[in-house]
């Protein structure tokens, strides 16, 4: 990327509360753009709000975006040519401006605050999003609180226009103050940036706007549920963006490339946690083994399901096998643990609902005898030995599979069943359906 490029974006949150979903799409929508022009990503901190401003804050959305693979050209940490990058070291600045419109009879004070006086002219832009859009500011309004602090109408242009930001891309919700804006940047006599209003993202059910008081609200929250990052990442660029096709799982480099402002939709985009699930669900499967070991060791070390004495071949077989079925890693432990456990809990539904079809014990006694005489408990032999026994007995192959499944792995559910039973090796399936005849066999009679 070149940061001399023609094109600087800015994010600029305030750390006052927590790192939503929303900012996180905002903040991804103008990376993207940077990206996709070779441009700048400037990342300002807007924390002139002294009793709301906290370091923890400001931790969460820096370590957030870095989370989000969403690094900055310039702002904290990284510096710069346009800095400091927090307002609240950019008092002597604003000060300047303020003269300036004083100066220049565009700004007088009263009862201790300091007004901008409008000009009453319409204000139009031509939004990227929203198309032209024309509204006029009638009252002055105040730039300078009588407690000497300057608002956010006046400081967010003064940055803009001392930053060279080009593209102003933001929420919806900002519209209504970019008259404000716009008679700003007039009186400063600089250029208008190009505004693009992106759509807002609403709850999952019901109308309004996603909020604190909604799941899936906090991008942190999806960190604590270990999704992936870039899962999420490619899930927040399709609320409200459209590649004009049917594509949904695209790599970061088909992003970068794809992305453009004619690209984001007016309509609001409604928050689908399935939907995201989905994301994260094609996003582990495509991970190398390796990777997906990786991932998937320090949730199962923190559930308990496995230890330090675990055998790493092991371990990695139950993965390969498992991989394709897992939608989230924090499923893990549940779903993968009648791998590392025997003392593993069966299903009481999916018991009922097995002995309700024929005499299951009599299904594993016959198909443990089978099993008994394969020598090499490959599947491609497993699911033979299966096949033969079914038409021996005129049955079906779930006759004997589905009480199977439930003897050794304690539900109905799970990966290929004949992948299962090679990962668990001959004497470990055999023990377990043994096991579960001598539980459960008076359940027949």
């Amino acid at each position: 990327m070149n940061p001399n490029g023609n094109v600087r974006v800015r994010f600029a949150p305030s750390p006052t509360g927590f790192f939503h979903i929303g900012g996180a799409r905002t903040a991804l929508f103008n990376w993207l753009y940077a990206h996709h022009t070779g441009g700048a990503f400037v990342l300002r901190i807007e924390d002139t709000d002294e009793q709301r401003n906290t370091p923890e804050a400001l931790e969460v959305i820096l370590s957030s975006l870095r989370w989000l693979g969403l690094d900055w050209d310039e702002g904290p940490g990284v510096g710069g040519s346009h800095g400091p990058y927090f307002q609240s070291e950019r008092s002597d600045l604003y000060r300047r401006y303020i003269e300036q419109l004083e100066t220049s009879g565009r700004a007088y004070e009263r009862d201790g605050a300091i007004y901008f006086k409008v000009s009453g002219e319409p204000q139009e832009i031509d939004d990227a999003v929203r198309g032209k859009v024309v509204r006029r500011e009638e009252k002055d309004f105040v730039i300078v609180r009588s407690n000497g602090k300057p608002v956010f109408h006046l400081v967010v242009v003064v940055d803009d226009i001392a930053m060279g930001i080009t593209h102003v891309i933001r929420g919806e919700d900002h519209l209504s103050n970019t008259s404000k804006h716009t008679e700003l940047f007039k009186a400063f006599d600089a250029p208008l940036p190009k505004f693009a209003h992106i759509p807002l993202i609403l709850k999952a059910n019901g109308p309004g706007k996603m909020s604190k008081r909604d799941s899936g609200f906090l991008v942190e929250d999806y960190q604590k549920r270990d999704f992936l990052p870039e899962a999420v990442r490619n899930y927040l660029c399709l609320l409200g963006w459209s590649p004009k096709d049917d594509s949904e799982v695209l790599s970061l480099d088909e992003l970068i490339g794809r992305f453009d402002l004619p690209g984001i939709i007016k309509d609001s985009a409604r928050f689908d946690e399935r939907k995201l699930v989905f994301f994260n669900t094609e996003y582990l499967r495509g991970l190398p083994i390796g990777s997906f070991v990786e991932l998937a060791r320090p949730v199962l070390l923190n559930a308990g399901t496995i230890d330090d004495r675990t055998e790493e071949g092991y371990l990695k077989s139950v993965l390969t096998l498992c991989q394709e079925k897992v939608r989230l890693l924090g499923e893990l432990p549940v779903y993968v643990d009648y791998f590392f456990n025997e003392a593993f809990p069966v299903d009481a539904k999916a018991k009922t609902k097995i002995f309700r079809r024929g005499a299951p014990c009599e299904r594993l006694r016959e198909l443990a005898a089978a099993l008994e005489s394969v020598e090499s408990f490959s599947e491609e032999k497993l699911e033979i030995t299966v096949k033969c026994l079914a038409e021996s007995n005129e049955v079906y192959t779930g006759d004997f599979i589905h009480p199977a499944r439930l003897a050794i792995s304690g539900t109905n559910a799970g990966p290929s069943f004949y992948g299962l039973l090679r990962v668990l090796g001959k004497r470990r399936s055999l023990s377990r359906i043994q096991s579960f005849i001598d539980r459960f066999e008076e359940s027949e009679s």
